[in-house]
């Protein structure tokens, strides 16, 4: 089995005219583990405040950044039928995982991101801590080292340790496959792909909820 723990930082909100800065992902293949992390040299200038959250400055991309076209290479080589692909609000990233794909292969991309199973850590920490559920707050709750947030590599490796946890306490987190919760104030954040069950999912503040309860379950 393939399970690809991944994040990235972008050059802001809006997957359709922002685009990303760093991908990082941990590959675990078969028990044997690869690390990748590329800047990439969108061709613009980042807004300031996008250097001041991630601390990648546009020298960082234009000095050591790949172009895009490579690393949307690497994401379809990678991102082979059948891979679980993980990540902390795992919608964000699909959005701009999907357009990143879309710009360099139009006629596969949508194939390409419907072959592979999602799973959003973030659903799950919803189902077992009370608010806040930033990756920050998970590290927190299951008391592991704090890394450098707002990094893609550092926050995906966080997010190893974190999903790690998550099966120690409870192993359900193949009932969250292809299951995305959204705050029912705010609805889901950006297009909904039809691959994926999104589910309303209120805060609550009972901690871990019984099994009965959780998302997969509404």
């Amino acid at each position: 089995m393939k399970t690809i723990y991944f994040d990235t930082e972008t050059s802001g909100l809006d997957c359709r005219n922002c685009k990303i800065i760093e991908l990082a992902m941990l590959i675990d293949e078969d028990g044997q583990m690869t690390e990748y992390d590329e800047f990439v040299d969108i061709g613009e200038p980042l807004h300031p405040r996008i250097t001041k959250i991630t601390g990648i400055t546009n020298a960082m991309l234009v000095n050591d950044g790949e172009k895009e076209e490579n690393v949307a290479w690497d994401l379809k080589d990678n991102m082979t039928p059948g891979t679980l692909m993980i990540a902390h609000n795992c919608q964000f990233d699909l959005l701009f995982v999907y357009h990143l794909l879309k710009r360099h292969f139009p006629d596969e991309a949508d194939e390409i991101v419907s072959n592979v199973d999602w799973l959003d850590t973030l659903s799950v920490l919803k189902d077992r801590k009370e608010y806040p559920h930033k990756l920050v707050d998970a590290v927190d709750h299951y008391h592991l080292e704090k890394v450098n947030f707002h990094r893609a590599i550092d926050d995906t490796k966080a997010l190893y340790l974190v999903t790690q946890e998550m099966i120690n306490e409870r192993d359900d987190l193949y009932l969250y496959i292809n299951k995305f919760g959204y705050n029912p104030k705010y609805g889901v954040s950006g297009p909904r792909f039809p691959f994926i069950k999104y589910r309303s999912q209120p805060y609550h503040n009972r901690g871990l909820l019984p099994p009965e309860d959780i998302l997969p379950k509404k």
